[in-house]
C-alpha cells in the first residue's frame, strides 16, 4: 500500500488544531458561580437558569474530554507516521484501507477488525 503520508499528516495537524481551538473556546477557568453571577441569589431568578448553565458546563466538559481522547490518538497516529507504521492495523497486520484513513485519519484498526471489535 502506498499512501501519501504527507496528506496524512497535514489532516492530523489540522484537525488537531481544530480540536485545540474548540477545547480553548469552552475552557472554564471560573467556577460555576462565578461565571453564572450566581443566578440563584437573585428575587427574580429561577432554577431554570441555574440548571441550563450546569447542563451547558457538563456538556462543555464532555466534550473537552472526548476532544482530548482524540487528540492522544492524533499525536499517537502522527507517532505512527514518524515511526513507518502508519496505515497498518494493529491486530491483523495487514493495510488500513485509504477509504477509512480519509474517514478517520487516526484509525489503528482495518475496517474488519474493527467491526469485529464492535460486534464483540
Amino acid at each position: 500500500m502506498n499512501l501519501d503520508l504527507e496528506h496524512f499528516r497535514r489532516a492530523l495537524e489540522g484537525e488537531r488544531e481544530r480540536l485545540r481551538a474548540a477545547r480553548d473556546s469552552v475552557n472554564h477557568t471560573e467556577s460555576l458561580t462565578d461565571e453564572s453571577g450566581d443566578l440563584a441569589t437573585g428575587p427574580g431568578d429561577h432554577m431554570a437558569d441555574v440548571a441550563t448553565e450546569t447542563y451547558m458546563r457538563e456538556l462543555d466538559e464532555g466534550l473537552d474530554e472526548n476532544a482530548a481522547h482524540i487528540l492522544a490518538a492524533i499525536e499517537a497516529a502522527l507517532g505512527r507516521i514518524g515511526d513507518g507504521t502508519y496505515g497498518i492495523c494493529e491486530v491483523c497486520g495487514g493495510p488500513i484501507g485509504a477509504e477509512r484513513l480519509e474517514a478517520v485519519p487516526y484509525a489503528t484498526l482495518c475496517i474488519d477488525d474493527k467491526r469485529a471489535l464492535e460486534r464483540g
